[in-house]
């Protein structure tokens, strides 16, 4: 597994704002948009691309297009919605899966609760969206669920993550797979209930809250 940590000014400041609890819903889901896009670049960076001749107005020269097949962005519900309009705006030509996945706060084990994936996963570039990796529970059973379908290929993309939840995703993952990890920034660990601190709180409550 490849962990690649953005190191951006502007990605700081708004991890910064997300992180204040008076910062509201609407702002906070503003901000959630443009840090994905500003990670996205970082994610998008080892896309597949081809060869693509194009007639300009001057002349004809050859140029890249995003390869076939196209790659397919996860959301993990529910709060990685907040997270997939700005990877597509990045990568507009890309498929869009969904996979619903809830923690038991007891265990703090995944649980699976909606599946919306192609069976057949084979040759496509997967992008995983998950806010927060806390223990790492649900990014690894979304990984195992892309995995199992034929995907060699999958890049997650989190706003927060825990040292412990990524060193979890590391040993679930081993060398199976060409595995990243893209994030804002590594937090200091976690509390006795799986919460990352200093964090943020519980980002799905504060993209669309408490339900």
């Amino acid at each position: 597994m490849h962990l690649h940590v953005a190191n951006h000014p502007l990605i700081d400041h708004k991890v910064t704002v997300l992180r204040d609890a008076s910062t509201p819903s609407p702002t906070f889901r503003l901000l959630v948009d443009e840090l994905v896009t500003l990670l996205a670049y970082e994610a998008t960076r080892n896309v597949r691309v081809v060869d693509h001749e194009v007639t300009t107005p001057l002349t004809v020269t050859m140029g890249t297009k995003i390869a076939s097949p196209a790659p397919i962005i996860v959301p993990i519900l529910r709060a990685g919605l907040g997270m997939l309009d700005g990877m597509t705006r990045l990568l507009p030509s890309a498929e869009v899966g969904f996979l619903g996945l809830k923690r038991d706060e007891e265990t703090l084990k995944a649980i699976t609760y909606a599946n919306r994936l192609p069976e057949d996963l084979s040759g496509r570039q997967v992008f995983v969206l998950d806010p927060m990796l806390a223990t790492g529970g649900s990014l690894i059973a979304a990984i195992e669920y892309v995995l199992e379908r034929g995907a060699t290929d999958v890049t997650c993309v989190c706003l927060l993550a825990a040292p412990e939840g990524i060193e979890n995703v590391r040993k679930a993952v081993g060398d199976r797979a060409d595995v990243s990890v893209v994030v804002a920034c590594v937090d200091e660990k976690l509390n006795e209930v799986g919460y990352i601190v200093p964090g943020l709180g519980d980002a799905g409550d504060r993209l669309y809250g408490v339900v």
